[in-house]
């Protein structure tokens, strides 16, 4: 097991749908990285949180209460504090409006919410080998979308 698997990360969620959440939580409970997992349901619960510690990323759904996703991600890209914070957002919306809004104000990824517990997986340990301590991960146009596909 590579140091990249044994350092523990914090992962923070802004997800209000609690099924979502509750198969993340499954799928991570299942990956060879230590994570420490949070979760909040809104945007103002989200703000809160970061004020108090920042993870070491950040995945954002972007059809949450009170301020969408995408103006949180706004937000968060124009506080100098957050420059550090790599933000995935996490999404069920597939429309083109949305990642090139999400991709032109600095997320790192664009992730469109796998249908299965292996398919989540497998997209949780791609990200989460991205060394993002080392360096800030801002992909190409191309590959800033990810959306599952089950390795044979």
């Amino acid at each position: 097991m590579s140091a990249l698997h044994d350092e523990s990360r914090s992962v923070l969620v802004a997800d209000d749908d609690p099924d979502d959440f509750l198969t993340f939580e499954v799928v991570c409970e299942e990956l060879s990285f230590k994570i420490v997992l949070s979760h909040v349901t809104n945007s103002d619960a989200l703000l809160k949180a970061l004020d108090e510690q920042l993870p070491d990323i950040l995945f954002l759904d972007i059809m949450m209460p009170t301020l969408t996703g995408t103006h949180c991600l706004r937000m968060l890209r124009s506080n100098r504090r957050f420059d550090g914070l790599p933000i995935i957002m996490y999404t069920s919306m597939t429309d083109i409006e949305n990642v090139e809004f999400c991709f032109r104000e600095g997320a790192n990824l664009y992730v469109i919410k796998p249908s299965s517990f292996q398919e989540l997986k497998q997209t949780l340990e791609r990200i989460l080998t991205i060394n993002w301590k080392k360096a800030m991960y801002f992909p190409t146009r191309d590959s800033f979308v990810i959306q599952a596909q089950l390795k044979p």
